[in-house]
């Protein structure tokens, strides 16, 4: 809800802050430092929280040319877009959002899509997937743990 009201604009976390200084507002206090803007919805919020508490670098609502804005950028490198089913499933918008999948794709930057479940019922398989993308590294530079090449030594015998 803070969160919600912050991004409107009704309220300065600063302020609640300033209202937090007891010894039993502790929890109340860590909760409130995790408040950001950016986030078009709670599950985006509840993302966020669990891509930044697992220690991952979390930009949100990024504009990528050629992609549009995305949900979040881990990494500088890997776009994770959390869907909700009513608006991500309709015909036109499902179509657009695999248009911009394979634009991001033809860009080097791999896409992970969540759903609600995914991220309030199973955030640590979302973490896990999250990881394993992160560690093979992005599609745009070498890959860790890979051998380099150079494509002009590769010969073809086509």
């Amino acid at each position: 809800m803070v969160e919600c009201a912050y991004n409107r604009g009704d309220i300065d976390p600063a302020f609640l802050l300033r209202h937090l200084t007891g010894n039993r507002s502790g929890k109340a206090r860590h909760v409130l430092s995790k408040v950001d803007r950016g986030a078009d919805s709670l599950l985006e919020s509840l993302a966020r929280v669990l891509f930044r508490d697992a220690g991952i670098s979390t930009e949100t609502q990024v504009w990528i040319d050629g992609i549009g804005r995305v949900d979040f950028l881990l990494e500088g490198f890997l776009i994770v877009e959390i869907d909700g089913l009513a608006f991500h499933l309709g015909t036109r918008q499902f179509k657009k959002d695999r248009r911009r999948d394979n634009s991001a794709t033809l860009q080097g930057l791999p896409v992970l899509r969540f759903f609600y479940d995914d991220v309030v019922h199973a955030p640590e398989t979302v973490l896990v997937q999250v990881r394993e993308v992160l560690a093979r590294g992005s599609l745009r530079w070498p890959q860790p743990n890979q051998p380099s090449f150079q494509r002009n030594h590769v010969r073809s015998g086509w």
